[in-house]
């Protein structure tokens, strides 16, 4: 009888179609054609998918030392048919040298690149900011930067922003190989209106950040910040030093599946007219892929302090960050504390570069001052659902949410960003 068990299965099994390629993506190469890439790879559409492609593929590409990096990626075509496969190749060729005597090489020693000279001038470039965030409203403006300053993938980027939040910045950015893995410093100016306490909040202020990637799914960071504000005609200023752990999971950060985000930070702040505080920022994301390609997110966040903080550090509740279906801005205090069950499911392919997704969620949130208990309070409860796109740097959220005694209320979030 278990002779005829095993029989079967076997022919069972045996009966299932091999899985085999039915697509080629390749993105990431600038200099070598995808025919190279895949010439290389040593993969093609209708080849057989064994148990060591994707791996021998990756290995071929890094040992023709044309990639400082290379990911293979095997992905299921077809949701009703699982032997169609999909591969993805991401390869990254480095950077590109800029030579004194006009030159763009692949590398400080590489090949020129056929048609590139080095721009004469600063070399800056110019690129648009346009963001509308929940409660605050339109801004827009345009980021000059210069390319590699102090190194190569280094740059001194110029924000600068009108609308809603008025900004004009100084931003510098350094990866770095040794000791932390990239170093940021900034400072600059900027107004917007707080919509709990309609007062003008404006800043000055400068900071430096460092972090540094542990392993790849953990990172940590730490900060130093000094702003001047005014806020309402009242003046202050703080001091704030701070540190950041994060862990991410995620490979796609749009549409995750079976993954985990969780940041934990604490900041110390010193101030020149009310006593110290300590500062908790959590945020804890799980993703549970599900049928087809509907993800279930839960999420949970407690952002605040057990000590009073100024009215121009007070979290705000309502709004697309935390409660949909309440106006932004509807209350503030000096925690709150917050959770969101969603069901997220992508309309379009997993491997197109422009996702579209309809959400239905159910959000919980509360804000209280010092001196109180989170299990006292009473939770605010929207519910509704939503549309969202994402394509490269941009990314738009509409959704149309109703809050359990409430009103029924449609609020969007869109940015478009480099």
């Amino acid at each position: 009888m278990l002779a005829l068990l095993v029989l079967t299965f076997g022919l069972l099994a045996g009966a299932q179609p091999l899985e085999h390629i039915v697509e080629i993506q390749v993105h990431g190469n600038v200099l070598t054609p995808d025919t190279e890439v895949l010439r290389i790879a040593g993969v093609e559409t209708d080849m057989v998918v064994e148990a060591n492609t994707v791996d021998d593929a990756a290995a071929r590409l890094r040992a023709s030392k044309k990639f400082e990096q290379v990911e293979v990626l095997k992905r299921f075509a077809s949701i009703a048919d699982p032997s169609q496969i999909s591969l993805v190749i991401l390869v990254d060729e480095g950077p590109v040298t800029l030579h004194d005597d006009g030159r763009v090489t692949a590398g400080a020693d590489g090949p020129p690149i056929p048609g590139l000279k080095k721009a004469s001038g600063l070399g800056l470039m110019f690129l648009p900011i346009i963001k509308f965030e929940d409660g605050y409203g339109f801004s827009y403006g345009a980021q000059a930067a210069i390319p590699d300053v102090a190194g190569k993938g280094s740059r001194i980027s110029f924000p600068a922003t009108w609308g809603a939040e008025k900004r004009a910045a100084a931003e510098f950015d350094l990866p770095m190989r040794v000791g932390l893995s990239r170093f940021q410093a900034g400072g600059g100016i900027g107004r917007r209106k707080n919509p709990f306490f309609l007062e003008n909040d404006d800043r000055t202020g400068a900071w430096v950040r460092g972090d540094r990637a542990i392993v790849r799914p953990l990172r940590v960071g730490a900060s130093a910040e000094w702003e001047r504000v005014t806020f309402g005609n009242v003046p202050d200023r703080f001091v704030r030093l701070g540190g950041d752990v994060t862990f991410d999971t995620r490979v796609d950060p749009i549409v995750p599946r079976n993954a985990i985000y969780a940041r934990a930070a604490w900041d110390h702040l010193a101030f020149a007219n009310t006593p110290d505080a300590n500062r908790v920022d959590a945020d804890v994301r799980g993703y549970l892929a599900l049928f087809g390609q509907t993800v279930l997110m839960i999420r949970g966040q407690w952002e605040g302090s057990g000590q009073g903080l100024p009215p121009y550090l007070r979290p705000l509740l309502g709004g697309v960050a935390n409660l949909r279906g309440l106006r932004a801005g509807s209350a503030a205090g000096d925690t709150l504390v917050g959770a969101t069950a969603e069901l997220r499911v992508p309309v379009t392919s997993p491997l197109d570069i422009a996702k579209v997704g309809v959400s239905a969620f159910l959000d919980t949130a509360t804000v209280y001052d010092r001196g109180r208990h989170v299990r006292d309070q009473h939770f605010e409860r929207g519910t509704g659902g939503g549309v969202w796109f994402s394509a490269a740097f941009v990314r738009f959220d509409l959704y149309v949410a109703h809050v359990l005694g409430g009103r029924t209320r449609a609020q969007f979030a869109a940015s478009v960003s480099f």
